[in-house]
């Protein structure tokens, strides 16, 4: 299951950067709810918030050190639960969707605007998703009883 959900979260993230980067212009910005929820096209040079913006190898070979990480910790992650497993089936996704445009564009392609917050994308929820699903799984493991 957890590949399934790796999978589609990186199909769907780059399928819908790919519509963006089609039908739309970088900077354009298309009211979805005005002044709420718009789609705006930004390039992020940078991580969350623009931090270290041009770092470009920094942030590839970060992408690299997880996706070894995660290979190293597989399976001891296969022994804890669900919640662990998806946790980190949509980190790593997260991760990897936006690896791929740093390796490919050099830049993260942005377009979820809510106005009083960065622009960000699906890999971006991936991310923090996962690492929410994680701490959970780490911080109330009485709470969860089953494995995958």
């Amino acid at each position: 299951m957890e590949g399934i959900i790796f999978f589609a979260l990186v199909m769907l993230d780059q399928l819908v950067k790919l519509a963006v980067k089609v039908f739309m212009y970088p900077g354009e910005s298309i009211p979805i709810l005005p002044q709420i929820f718009h789609l705006t096209y930004v390039l992020n040079p940078g991580a969350a918030f623009g931090i270290l913006e041009n770092q470009r190898l920094f942030f590839i070979l970060a992408g690299g050190v997880v996706l070894l990480a995660a290979l190293y910790f597989l399976p001891k992650i296969r022994q804890e639960s669900a919640v662990m497993h998806y946790g980190c089936a949509a980190l790593l996704a997260g991760a990897v969707g936006n690896l791929i445009d740093r390796v490919y564009n050099g830049l993260v392609v942005d377009f979820l605007d809510f106005r009083f917050w960065p622009v960000f994308n699906i890999a971006d929820i991936a991310i923090v998703l996962g690492v929410g699903c994680m701490m959970y799984a780490l911080m109330f493991p009485h709470r969860i009883k089953e494995t995958p």
